[in-house]
This record gives C-alpha cells, sequence and structure tokens, in this order.
C-alpha cells in the first residue's frame, strides 16, 4: 500500500511541476513518469525522516510529493541548458 501512495503522490507531484514550471515542463507523461519514480525513491528514502513531524502516512505522502515535484523540474532545467 505505501508504495502505491508513493507512486501516486509522485506522480500528483510531476504534474504540478509541470504546471509551476510551464517553460521547462517535459510534458504530461514524462512528468509523471519522472514524478512517480522520484516518489517512489523519496518515500523510501525519506518517509520515515518526515514521518515524525508528520505521522506515517503524513510523512510517505510529503516525501513522495516533494521529490516528485523536484525530479521533473530539475531533469526539465538541465535539459532546457543542454538541448
Amino acid at each position: 500500500m505505501e508504495l502505491l501512495i508513493q507512486l501516486i503522490s509522485g506522480a500528483v507531484g510531476g504534474n504540478l511541476a509541470g504546471v509551476l514550471n510551464k517553460a521547462r515542463s517535459l510534458g504530461p507523461g514524462l512528468n509523471t513518469a519522472l514524478g512517480a519514480a522520484g516518489g517512489l525513491a523519496g518515500g523510501q528514502l525519506l518517509g520515515d525522516t518526515l514521518a515524525g513531524m508528520l505521522g506515517a502516512t503524513g510523512g510517505n505522502i510529503g516525501a513522495s510529493a516533494i521529490v516528485g515535484l523536484l525530479l521533473p523540474m530539475i531533469v526539465g532545467m538541465v535539459r532546457k541548458k543542454g538541448g
């Protein structure tokens, strides 16, 4: 169940990144995929850290959404500079 929460939270964060940074958006599909991957990684690596402040599920959602938001933004910035 945690993995599903991480994937969904990350995907939401990835799409939010596309909305917030339209000039460097990677498109809905890539934003969703990178967000989900970032959410999975963020939830696994940082979920326990935020769980102390936000509770187990809240920490998992928060970490997943934050990393899911950041990963597409970073890739978008690097990709636009290079190409």
